[in-house]
This record gives structure tokens, sequence and C-alpha cells, in this order.
């Protein structure tokens, strides 16, 4: 969803009527989670994407209608169904896709969305699918406490609310093995058997990018195209400057251990050291081992590796602490520019997130979509919580 609000938002503002194609379940191997959607105009232009363009066309036609008919629809595409097998869905899996109209009085609500989006602000929303409330009915909920649209009565609201803040909390009753801080979406039913779809946008995830040099204009430039806040932080103000990493959201100057002493660091924060200079990245990495975050990295040769691992050492770092250390850094694609070494550390990040062997696809076996392990797809339509 987040890729298309933008475009939403303009058609907002000028005014154009759209409709919305989510997927709200998924089963097995689909190409695509719950959350991603494509949006089409009254004009046919189209923005986002269902399936990877396995449906794409089915979906389309689905919007035109119902653009004409004012009517939400829905649609379960599968490839042991003909009719979703003779529209494309090759790659395995099955994928329910919802279609609701939007017009000018959700046209605030949709804007608010895409503004929280873009100041990275947490915002949620809860759509109507079927039951005794309205279908398409909305509301959405912001970090700042405002509430715009309804889905169907001031109980209803009220239990879609509570709902939202449970994810906010990180309550894990949920049934998603996602947690609060990354965006999340999945079919629930409120108590008087109205189906919804819930969808929560956090804040963008952060990468912490220590080192004013070539690899970090790069990695910065990665790292910003791959949804992150990226912060490029270093003591020396010659070489830290906005001019010389544009696609960074911020450039510190200061000493990296003490700026990364008093900064928000959570387990979706990726921190790469690539000052490679002891009196820098063993202080810093010292620090940054007692974070939380998901992912620390440290650029350097096998060398500068073993040399750093002593000094960490005996600094008094714990060896457990020492074995979240990706170092050197990256996959080992072979790459030597800024530029391909900024995909080896990214390729690293992904891996690890996502649970990834960072192996060539064609020598492993497993299916290629990874599937939660409880056998019903990443996310369960399940009685109230």
């Amino acid at each position: 969803m987040r890729d298309i609000l933008e475009t939403i938002d303009a058609w907002c503002t000028a005014g154009t009527r759209f409709a919305v194609a989510s997927v709200v379940r998924t089963w097995s191997s689909a190409p695509k989670q719950p959350g991603a959607a494509m949006a089409v105009s009254e004009h046919g232009e189209v923005a986002g994407s269902v399936s990877g363009g396995c449906v794409e066309s089915a979906v389309y036609e689905m919007a035109r209608q119902t653009l004409d008919t004012g009517e939400p629809a829905g649609e379960t595409f599968a490839v042991d169904d003909d009719d979703a097998f003779a529209v494309g869905l090759p790659c395995g899996g099955s994928l329910e896709v919802a279609v609701r109209p939007v017009g000018e009085e959700q046209f605030a609500q949709w804007s608010a969305l895409a503004e929280a989006v873009r100041r990275g602000h947490r915002v949620a929303a809860v759509t109507v699918l079927s039951g005794p409330a309205p279908a398409g009915a909305r509301l959405l909920v912001l970090d700042d406490g405002r509430v715009m649209g309804t889905v169907g009565g001031r109980e209803r609201d009220a239990e879609a609310a509570a709902l939202l803040s449970l994810r906010a909390r990180g309550d894990r009753s949920s049934g998603s093995h996602h947690d609060a801080g990354s965006d999340w979406a999945a079919v629930r039913r409120l108590t008087d058997g109205t189906c919804v779809f819930v969808e929560s946008f956090a804040a963008p995830p952060r990468m912490l990018i220590f080192g004013a040099i070539d690899f970090a204009g790069a990695l910065a430039r990665l790292g910003a195209f791959l949804g992150h806040r990226v912060t490029v932080c270093d003591a020396r103000p010659v070489f830290a400057t906005p001019a010389r990493f544009p696609d960074a959201h911020e450039v510190v100057v200061d000493w990296p251990h003490r700026w990364l002493a008093r900064t928000d660091v959570d387990e979706r924060t990726a921190i790469c050291v690539l000052t490679h200079d002891p009196k820098f990245d063993v202080p810093l990495l010292e620090v940054a081992l007692r974070t939380d975050a998901a992912y620390v990295g440290a650029m350097g040769s096998r060398r500068t590796h073993r040399d750093r691992m002593r000094r960490l050492r005996e600094a008094g770092v714990p060896e457990a602490a020492l074995t979240r250390l990706r170092s050197p850094v990256g996959l080992d694609l072979g790459g030597r520019s800024a530029q391909e070494t900024a995909v080896s550390i990214v390729a690293e990040i992904i891996a690890l997130r996502s649970g990834g062997t960072g192996r060539a696809l064609s020598t492993t076996t497993a299916p290629i979509h990874r599937v939660d392990p409880r056998g019903a797809g990443p996310y369960e339509l399940l009685a109230p919580t």
C-alpha cells in the first residue's frame, strides 16, 4: 500500500475518483502478502500491484466495475481455480482480493493516511469486508489520536479502535507473527460478525551508517530506496555534509559512539559501521552490540576483523554479543565498487530479516516465498481476540 499512497493523494487533490484493490488474505506461496494494493483511477490509470503481474488484468476489470456500480467486490484467485488459472496465477498459492470504490467523501481520509506515512507516523485503518456493517466502510486512526470515518456505528468503531490499539502495544494475541513495529495487515472478525480488514503502518525502520565515506553514499541511496530512514554519522564535519549524502534523511556530525548511545534503536534498526578505524569503531561497536538492533555490521578486511575482535574482547564485550556482529560486512558477491559493496550489505540485511539463505535460488529446493509454519498462510481469519 505504501507505494501507491502518493499517487492516491494526487488523485484526491485533483478530485479524481478511484478504486483500491487490496490483497486481504493469502495461502501457500502467493506472490504478494496481505496489504499489497493496486489503485485504478476513473480515467483508467493504474498504480501498484496485487500479484506481481499474475492477476492484474482481472483485478483491473473488477476495479473498473466497482467504479461504475459504486459497490465493493471481492474475488479469490488460486491455482486450482480454472478461472484464476486462466488469468494466470502460475506461481502457486492463493490470494483473496477486496476492491472498494473511493469517492469525494473519503478523499480527506486517504490524504491524511498519505501524509501520516509521508511523515513517518504510525497510522492504522479498518475496512469492512462483509457482515452487518456496510461493505467498504472505513475507519482511520492516527497516532495523534484523531479518528476519521466509521465502520458503522459507535460500538463497532470502539471495537475496531481497540483492535488497533492492541497492535500499537505489540499484542501477540492477534495471531500475526509480525511485531507491532512493522507494517501489518490481516482479516479479523468483530463481535457482531462483521468481517474487517486491518492495516497498520509503522514508522519506517532506521538504517544508521557510521563513516562518511564513498561507500556510505551508495549504502544511503540503497537504504532509502528500500524504505529505511537513513542517518549518516561521522565526527569529521568536512566529510559529514548533506551535500555529500543527498539520499540520507539526516547527516550528523558527532562522535559515533556518543551519538548512538543517545539515539533510538529498536529491533528493526540496521547499524552499518564503515569507519574501519579502531578509535571510532571499537567504542561504537561496544554500544551497538548492547542495543536491540536487528543488524550490526562492520566493514574491513579479515585482518581488520581479527584485530577488531581482539580489541572488543579486551574491552569486555561478551562472546554472546560478538556473535551478533556481521564482519566483514555483507554477502560474498565478489563486487568491489562502492555500489556493489552496498548491494552486498543490503542483501545481507534482507536475508537476515527474512530468514533467507543468501544462496542462489537455483541451488535451493525450499519454497521461494516464505510461509507461516502453522500452515494457514502468513495471516489467518480468527475469531475475536
